[in-house]
This record gives structure tokens, sequence and C-alpha cells, in this order.
């Protein structure tokens, strides 16, 4: 049998007169208690259709109707009285300018008295409905059976956030909420959203253990480092489950919204402010909106991130180019997005062919270039300098030759602090291909830059990675040297770099992002073991086993007295000022690579690397000849 429903909005506007005109026959009989004149039963007769028909005209005309009765808040409590405030006043507007003595002034000069009644009366019964609507809604959606049990959830931060998680979790019918804790002592003892606070954080285990907290929400977006430690310490004391509200970059990109809670994870103990991308949002949309768009390495994870942002941001087209067909794969279906979206192109292609090349730009003409491919793994890149040649520095080189060629207006360039002094194979051939930026593009009007940062927490091959694989498998977890450091950031903060660089760079400048300082690897990995709930040396062992080819105990962003930092227009990124480059020289050394690679001489490409004048130094411990 077909299910009928009641709240339709035939249904509504019949409710919505119903409610006028009683309101309407109140205010009089309340005016003149219970018995009006003669004249003013007819003056009602007369006015109540005219009445009913401009109340439910202009709720239609102002919005009201648009609105769900089940959702019924404040602001459409607001919407409403504006709109019966419309039709009161050209009630009052007849009232006090039609003269006494003119024709039907009897009739259209209603008492004030009976216009604010009848205002007063219509605007409570109105709220009074949708309030009542939206009161039998989470009646019904807590509705569970017998036999279920719900969450019992505390929430931590009685702040907006935290109003605001309380007012969605109220409609979820698997959630309990208990109550709040804040350490704003203002708060302790009064009412947020209905829910008693209960006094400070500190107070959690006792809360917990009080009332049977089955899971507690941090409703914080950017909690410090102290703060999610000293909770996370509460909670080893009793066995609950905690969780954060996403932090405000997620929001924005869409990612995720304010309910859709996550584990605490290592970007959250990060000690320093994380970029912001609200700072970011307006700039990106206006230099990217409409343009043709092409992004390497689309399948990485910079890369992926790049063509999800940037699908936000209104291009034209998104050409997506990648070898890697399993990863050009996911970040495909991941882009591809309704009607009034960029067009996505996948494209399988090898940048170490010319022509290839060549036929990509003629078909697609991208006004915009991302250069995000690489190999990027430092101890597989010392056994294979010859295959990081020719993808990292070849490919480079042929990209923009065609980027030259094609006429581009901007061509980003993402590097890596392992460029600074390179010890290794990878950084050295990343830091070829920071100079090859400010080599080619000598002549022509492409705005070209760089963009270097440090290690993307999460990223595909990093650390974090197999720090979590040893954990789960119950360790040990395996660190090359108790004093090995890195920056940090998260992939989010990376691409707002790489976004923002693309708007301020135009002859081959070097950004870099204040990264605050660098981590300590040995200190991550206990983070890491205690988010697991599990105690390092203890539940889970940490093995020191020494440093692997190609790797620094520490990473610099700039080689200092070289290079130096100025400021930009972003609190948060500085440019990278560095000596000049022998240009046709640096060019002439490019071209020896090329040739070492294809000739399959490492040696060779450890010599020529050296004599390029990139401060260079292998410190591997055996090259493959």
């Amino acid at each position: 049998m077909r299910k009928i429903d009641l709240y339709t909005k035939t249904n509504q506007l019949l409710v919505d007169c119903a409610i006028f005109a009683f309101s309407f026959l109140g205010s009089y009989l309340i005016r003149f208690e219970g018995s009006p004149p003669w004249d003013y039963s007819t003056q009602f007769l007369w006015w109540l259709p005219y009445l009913l028909i401009a109340r439910l005209a202009v709720n239609w005309w102002t919005g009201v109707y648009r609105s769900i009765w089940r959702y019924f808040s404040i602001p459409d409590a607001l919407a409403l009285a504006r709109s019966l405030a419309l039709v009161t006043a050209v009630l009052v507007g007849l009232r006090l300018g039609y003269p006494d003595d003119a024709i039907f002034s009897s009739r259209l000069r209603i008492p004030l008295s009976i216009i604010a009644l009848e205002f007063l009366l219509s605007l409570c019964g109105c709220s009074a409905v949708r309030t009542l609507r939206r009161m039998l809604y989470q009646h019904e959606s807590s509705g569970i059976r017998n036999d279920e049990k719900k969450r019992k959830v505390l929430l931590v931060g009685a702040g907006r956030v935290g109003m605001t998680v309380a007012k969605e979790m109220s409609l979820n019918p698997n959630f309990e909420l208990v109550c709040f804790l804040d350490d704003d002592p203002k708060k302790a003892g009064t009412l947020v959203h209905g829910l008693p606070v209960l006094g400070p954080s500190a107070a959690l285990p006792a809360v917990v253990q009080q009332h049977g907290i089955d899971q507690i929400i941090l409703c914080m977006t950017r909690p410090s480092r102290e703060t999610l430690k000293k909770l996370w310490a509460f909670c080893d004391v009793v066995p609950v489950q905690m969780k954060i509200v996403p932090t405000l970059e997620e929001i924005l990109s869409g990612r995720s919204n304010i309910s859709s809670f996550r584990d605490i994870n290592l970007a959250d103990l990060l000690e320093r402010e994380m970029a912001s991308p609200a700072e970011l949002a307006s700039e990106v949309v206006e230099i990217y909106r409409g343009q043709r768009i092409l992004i390497t390495g689309a399948g990485g994870s910079i890369g992926t991130e790049l063509a999800h942002r940037l699908s936000h941001a209104s291009p034209s087209e998104l050409i997506l180019v990648d070898k890697d067909e399993n990863g050009l794969n996911d970040v495909f279906l991941r882009a591809i997005t309704g009607p009034g979206g960029p067009k996505v192109h996948p494209v399988v292609a090898d940048l170490r062919s010319p022509e290839r090349l060549q036929a990509i730009f003629s078909m697609f003409r991208p006004q915009i270039v991302f250069h995000a491919a690489a190999h990027k793994h430092v101890p597989l890149m010392e056994l294979n300098p010859c295959e990081a040649i020719l993808n990292n520095v070849v490919g480079m080189r042929n990209l923009v030759d065609q980027s030259i060629a094609s006429g581009v207006d901007r061509f980003v360039l993402i590097s890596t602090d392992k460029a600074v002094r390179p010890r290794s194979i990878m950084g050295a051939t990343k830091r070829v291909c920071e100079l090859l930026l400010q080599a080619q593009f000598v002549n022509g009007s492409t705005r070209h830059s760089c963009v270097r940062f440090g290690n993307v927490i999460g990223s595909r091959g990093s650390v974090i990675p197999l720090f979590q694989k040893q954990v789960a498998q119950g360790g040990p977890v395996t660190i090359t040297h108790p004093d090995v450091e890195r920056f940090l950031m998260t992939i989010p903060e990376a691409v707002d770099l790489v976004l923002k660089a693309g708007t301020l760079g135009n002859c081959g400048e070097i950004f870099v992002l204040d990264m605050g300082d660098p981590v300590p690897i040995i200190r991550l990995a206990c983070d890491l073991i205690e988010l697991s709930g599990l105690r390092p040396m203890k539940d889970i062992q940490i093995e020191i086993t020494s440093l692997r080819p190609g790797e620094k105990l520490t990473e610099q962003l700039i080689d200092s007295p070289a290079e130096t930092l100025r400021a930009t227009s972003s609190d948060k990124i500085s440019l990278v000022e560095g000596p000049p480059i022998d240009r046709v020289a640096f060019l002439q050394g490019v071209g020896s690579l090329e040739l070492a690679a294809l000739e399959n001489s490492p040696r060779r490409i450890l010599e020529t690397l050296k004599n390029l004048n990139i401060g260079f130094e292998s410190i591997s411990e055996q090259a493959p000849s």
C-alpha cells in the first residue's frame, strides 16, 4: 500500500491557512472579550479572505515554504516573523493613513490592538506547529529497537563547534549525548544545547566511569599538541574510544563535514600551526577558473589531492597524466564531477617520450602545468641511478621543452627538501630539476616557479604507513638512527603551498613553507604507537637499525649561506634567493647526465652530478657498477 505523505506543501499551506484564520478570529474575540460588536464582526468577515491570501502569498514570495519543517530553527523563525511583519505593516499603514471620513473606512481601518494580536497569534501558531513537527521527527528518528543499545557520548569542548556537534548528533538514534567537559571555568555547571557541562577535561576519567561513556568526541577543529596528549593520557586510564571533528581544511575542501568524526592522527600532533586553506580559496579560484590544467604524477598522493582541490576551483578541464595506470584510475574516478564540473581526461604516458608529450599538448592545449611526477624513494634510487636520471631529469626537461613550445601560461614544479645539499641520487635529481626550471625558461611569457617542502604525512611510500604496518604486526618498529629528524607537513598543506606558488611565481622562484622545527622520527614512532592504544618499549619495541644509502640525519629547507629567505605576501610562505647559474654549462651537464644514463653508467652519473655545482656529495656506501 502506498504510504500517504502528510507533510506535503499543500498540507502545509492548509495548516497555515487555518492558523491565520483562527488567529484573526481570536484577535477579535480577545479584543472584545468574546463578544465583538456587529460592525467588527462584519469587518472580520470582509477582511478574512484578503488576509489569508495576503499571508500565504507573502510567505510564498519570501521563501518561507522552502524551509523544511522537521529542521525548523531560529533562522527559520526569524524569516517567518519578517514575512508576517510585511502584511502587518500594510494593515498598520491602512489604519494610520486611511482617513476616518473616507468611504469604507469602517471596514479598512482595523484597530491596532487587533492587528498586533493577529500578528502575535499567527507567529506563535506557525512556530508552534513547525516546532511540533521537528519534535515528532526527532522522536521518530530516535525510536530504535529495545534490544539495541545506544552509545553514550561525552563531548569535550562546549564552544561553537561543540554546540554544532551536539545539534547534529541529537538526530542520530544510535547515540545518547550525556554531557560536556570544558576547561573554561565559566562554563562549569551550565547547560549547552540542553547538556550539562560537568567540569574540566581533567575530570574525564571520573566522568567516563560514572556515566558509562562509550565514546568521546573532541569538539575542536585544531587542538594543540599538549591538549591532545593530555586527553590521550586520560583515555589510557579508561578503555574508551576517542574521536575528533574534522579539520578546517577537510571541511572547506569538501572531503568531510562537521559530523564526520575521525580518529586522531599524527598530523594532529604536529607542534606548529597548520596553514589554513581559507586564505587560498579566493586566489585559487581566481587564477585557475576556466583554465585547462595538466597535472603530472596525478596518481600520487600530491597529484591526487591537487586534482581534488582544483576540481573545486572551476577549471574548464583537468588533464591527469601518470604512467601508473592503477593510481591514475583511482584519481580519475575520484575527480569525476557532476554537471557543471570540469572535464577530466586521464592520460597514461611516460614523460621520457617527447613524441608522446607533443601529442598530449596538441590534443588538450593545457594552459597551466603542475609537475608532481618523480621517483621519490631515496634508497631505491641509490640502487637505480640511471632510472632516476631518465625519469626525474630527462622527463622534467622534456616537459619544460613542450610547455615552452606550447606557450603555457604557468608552470609549477614540486620539489623536496632533499634537493638542499643533496646526499642522495634522488635529492640530486630534484636539485637539477629546480635549476632546469630556471635555465630553460629564459625567454617567453610562461610564469614558472618551484615549491620545496619536506616529508608529507600519509603520502605513498612515506614512513608513516610503514610504522602503521609494523605496529599492526605487533612490532618491532624500526628506525634507522635515534637522531634522524624530518620536516613534516600534511597533504592539504603541501597542496595549498603548490596552489599558492602558482599564484605568486613568475620567473623561477623557489618557495618554501614555514614548517617549524624538524620532528625527531623516534618521537613520531612513539606517538604512532600511543595513538594505537599501546605503549612504546613495552607493548611495541623500537629497534634502531642503520642509516640507509642516501639518507641524511636531518634535512634543510635552504642551502645557507648560499641561499637566503625573503618574505612574501603570505605569512606562511617564504621566497628562496640563491646565486645565479651558468646556464650554458649547466645544460651541457644535463646532456651529459642523459648520455650516462642511456649508457647505463652509474659512475659517470655520480661524477657528472658532482661537477654540476649543486653541492652533491654521495654518502652511499656502495654504488652499482
